[in-house]
């Protein structure tokens, strides 16, 4: 307790004084400190106020604990707000926010991290030197993966959960035996839980690329929780060529308004309009919108023996470009001819001349039809069969 009576003086801190407490002898030891405040304890006071070496030792070991734990959490968090920062720099230095990955990095931001990662990251795996094989489709998946990456960038504000990125097979071999590639094209999601690249990540179905970085973006707002967003597709034409062009319809429209006043145009020209006709008709009848929407190749090269090229693929899978063209052709040849017989045979008078060439248009047709019956037999496995009455049985 505090000594109102001292008297600036230093004592001897051994001094002890006797006194009566509650009826026992107690002995105190004064004590000094330096602000020249004086107190006293007695001696069971001062076994109460001392801590025990077992106690000392908890307490600094659970500070030893607290301080790590701090420490390694301060530390995690650094390196993954660290991993982040090196994905948005490569991300800004691509044009189209496609990260490009090899082996060293796939290590660096996926097999080496720790789980659960801050991001997640989608995959394309790339060979250039099978972009010249039309039927797997890499390049324009390749470009279609772009625009997916530039709208989920531009819609999200450069959002840091998702990020796209590339690897090629012949720089990255290793990293395409990790994830388990062994086809193309192929797309896989690492999610931010995913522990092993090839069991814990999810792959990307051939359906959901058939409608190209649409059904990619559908993929990725089922799989992530993330929203893509509208996918922002270049135009057409540049401002330059929009110009351009503009420029020479005004300077073209004064000649053809002169045409047109004069009737000089082929507008008005029959045969112009019969060939549009014939055209329309083989566009029609070929299937030349499939080949567009699909982007079919007109033929595939034999993977048996390269030098060698497939123009009609068996199988009701897919259809080639020459297998329209060879069918519209076929269906071409007997719309003709029936055009003939209809606006042009019939003003012959001579009977004979009448029945030759009847006989020629029906046995055209009906090797054309045959070829078409026959091909789509052999492609398809159906036949078509004739159904004769039953009393000719």
């Amino acid at each position: 307790m505090l000594d109102p009576g001292f008297n600036g003086r230093w004592r001897d801190p051994t001094q002890e004084t006797k006194s009566q407490i509650y009826g026992q002898p107690t002995v105190f030891r004064e004590y000094k400190c330096p602000t020249h405040i004086r107190y006293t304890a007695g001696p069971n006071q001062i076994r109460k106020m001392a801590i025990s070496p077992t106690k000392l030792r908890l307490h600094l070991l659970l500070a030893s604990f607290t301080i790590v734990s701090v420490f390694l959490l301060t530390a995690g968090s650094e390196s993954e707000s660290a991993l982040v920062n090196d994905l948005l720099a490569l991300q800004s230095q691509s044009t189209s926010g496609v990260i490009h990955l090899d082996d060293r990095t796939v290590s660096k931001f996926l097999a080496s991290t720790t789980v659960p990662r801050p991001y997640s990251i989608l995959i394309f795996f790339d060979a250039t030197q099978l972009h010249d094989k039309t039927e797997l489709r890499l390049r324009e998946l390749r470009k279609e993966f772009g625009l997916l990456a530039s709208s989920f960038i531009e819609n999200n504000n450069r959002s840091t959960k998702l990020f796209f990125c590339d690897i090629e097979l012949r720089e990255s071999q290793s990293s395409f035996h990790l994830f388990g590639v062994n086809s193309l094209p192929h797309i896989r999601l690492v999610g931010q839980a995913a522990r092993s690249m090839k069991d814990d990540s999810e792959q990307m179905d051939q359906s959901d690329n058939s409608r190209m970085a649409e059904s990619m973006a559908e993929f990725v707002d089922a799989r992530t929780k993330l929203t893509v967003g509208p996918i922002h597709r270049p135009p057409i034409l540049s401002k330059q060529q929009f110009t351009v062009i503009v420029a020479v319809l005004l300077i073209w429209s004064q000649f053809m308004f002169k045409k047109i006043f004069t009737g000089e145009t082929l507008l008005l020209d029959p045969k112009a309009w019969l060939a549009g006709a014939v055209f329309v008709y083989f566009f029609s009848v070929s299937g030349t919108m499939h080949n567009i929407i699909r982007n079919m190749p007109l033929f595939l090269v034999d993977r048996n023996d390269p030098s060698k090229l497939i123009f009609f693929y068996q199988g009701s899978g897919i259809q080639l470009g020459a297998e329209g063209f060879s069918i519209g052709f076929l269906y071409t040849v007997v719309g003709l001819l029936l055009a003939f017989v209809t606006h042009f045979l019939v003003w012959v008078k001579d009977t004979t001349v009448k029945r030759v060439a009847m006989i020629f248009v029906m046995l055209v047709s009906f090797w054309a039809v045959n070829k078409v019956i026959s091909l789509d037999n052999w492609k398809t496995g159906y036949g078509v069969h004739a159904f004769w009455p039953s009393k000719w049985n």
